[in-house]
């Protein structure tokens, strides 16, 4: 009965892309709320849309 590790990448890779995706939103709510614009700067957005887009291209086997 050893269960350990029976997710596949891919559900992880799935598991990751929907939290970036949520984070996303958050930061993109903040900063249309004005809450968070003077304490983050662009670096973190640009970070996550890049692991977005490959974690879908991967998903989408183009990489």
């Amino acid at each position: 009965m050893n269960t350990r590790g029976n997710l596949e990448a891919e559900d992880l890779l799935k598991l990751i892309l929907v939290l970036v995706v949520v984070w996303l939103a958050i930061e993109v709510l903040g900063e249309v709320l004005g809450l968070f614009a003077n304490l983050l700067g662009l670096l973190p957005d640009l970070l996550g849309i890049v692991i977005v887009v490959l974690v879908i291209l991967w998903l989408l086997d183009r990489i």
